[in-house]
């Protein structure tokens, strides 16, 4: 009887390794996309279940759910050979409740039009083409410490920092890659995470900029917010040969949304513009129904400035030299502007990224005082335009220690 039994099991372990090892011929899985795959993509969501239906739930690139999840790629591995597609990546989204799979598409053909007819498929929430956004901004020389910040003489941060620091305040930098050992930086980076998926690991430009107006430490230049914590989420990279030029795609920044929305994030930083994306709106609503504040940089050159500054409820700013605002834009420095480069060196630099991180870090002051929801900032006329940094501080604040509140100030509440 032993060995009859030995001879089954046996069988059963032969039989299961052989269909396991089908099963990997037939769905060899994701492959890797990253900045180096110039392909165009598409993304393809599918439904998770309920959460109480998804065992061991958590978010961590995967959650416990292996059935489901095995399930869900073996639908997008069908739904890719149907259309003649490549799947390369898959990343679970539980904040907006799908698995979102990355399709590489042939050559061409339409990225626009294969997502519209995987979207009718009734196995599909929605597809949508993997959109890029630019970073909004540029240095433009390597004078190091520019003693003159605008933000120094025009926001008085002097003044602000006697009210208010930002103190522990968590600032999620969603941008290229950080130098956190960088003299205005040392301690002001409490995470570091890289959602790209590429070789490089050395510290980029727009992302080390955009950290240091935030919250620099004052070694060589003062941040708005030094007391502040970062998480810094590598969710753009630098393009090879243009270290000036700083792209993202849909996919590395919805990675990075989720994860500072479920890891304790009150700002969040986006200084990108780009074309409106389903996946990113949900996230971003997904934020602000948490509470958290969503900054976005203003573009001029796209209609209604780019996502996310045209999503509803997010904090849109433009470089206040560049000319008068829409209704509802806010206004920062955004030119000339002192701050942190890769190598322990400082720069000065311009665009509306750097101004929507002036207002990131005007939130993380505001934030301090320990006033969930949304924040009143005070504009110099109605509708938005040059914020009115300390009426806009004391009022959260009740100090009457910021003394150029101007007269003729709007308030405004986003």
């Amino acid at each position: 009887m032993i060995g009859l039994m030995q001879k089954i099991w046996l069988a059963l372990v032969v039989g299961l390794a052989a269909a396991s090892m089908a099963c990997a011929a037939a769905d060899p899985g994701p492959r890797e996309a990253g900045p180096g795959d110039t392909r165009p993509h598409i993304l393809v969501m599918l439904r998770l279940p309920p959460e109480h239906l998804r065992p061991n739930t958590d978010y961590a690139g995967s959650y416990g759910d292996g059935i489901g999840t095995g399930a869900r790629r073996r639908i997008a591995a069908r739904l890719a050979r149907a259309h003649g597609l490549i799947l390369v990546d898959d990343w679970p989204m539980p904040l907006v409740g799908v698995d979102c799979f990355v399709l590489a598409v042939p050559a061409g053909r339409s990225p626009g039009e294969l997502a519209a007819v995987l979207s009718a498929d009734p196995a599909v929430a929605w597809s949508q083409p993997m959109n890029v956004y630019q970073a909004q901004g540029s240095a433009t020389h390597n004078d190091p410490l520019y003693l003159a910040q605008p933000a120094a003489r025009e926001w008085r941060l002097a003044e602000l920092h006697k009210i208010a620091t930002g103190r522990n305040v968590r600032v999620a930098v969603i941008d290229s890659r950080i130098e956190n050992n960088h003299p205005d930086l040392v301690g002001q980076v409490a995470v570091s995470q890289n959602f790209v998926l590429d070789r490089f690991r050395g510290p980029e430009q727009h992302g080390t900029a955009v950290a240091g107006v935030i919250a620099a430490n004052g070694v060589g230049i003062a941040g708005v917010a030094p007391g502040a914590k970062l998480m810094g989420l590598r969710a753009c990279w630098q393009t090879p040969g243009k270290p000036s030029a700083t792209v993202c795609d849909s996919l590395s920044l919805a990675k990075a949304l989720s994860f500072a929305v479920t890891h304790g994030a009150q700002v969040i930083n986006l200084s990108l513009s780009g074309p409106p994306d389903v996946l990113l709106g949900k996230l971003v609503d997904a934020a602000q129904e948490r509470r958290i504040t969503v900054v976005g940089a203003f573009d001029r050159d796209l209609p209604h400035g780019g996502f996310p500054a045209s999503h509803a409820g997010v904090v849109a700013v433009a470089d206040e030299s560049s000319g008068a605002t829409p209704p509802g834009v806010f206004a920062a420095p955004g030119r000339d502007v002192p701050t942190t480069q890769p190598g322990g060196r400082w720069a000065l630099v311009n665009g509306s990224s750097f101004a929507a991180a002036h207002v990131s870090g005007l939130v993380a002051l505001m934030r301090e005082h320990g006033r969930p929801g949304p924040l009143t900032l005070v504009s110099v006329r109605p509708g938005g335009g040059v914020i009115d940094v300390c009426a806009t501080l004391t009022r959260v604040s009740g100090s009457g220690g910021c003394m150029n509140v101007r007269k003729d100030s709007a308030i405004v509440s986003r």
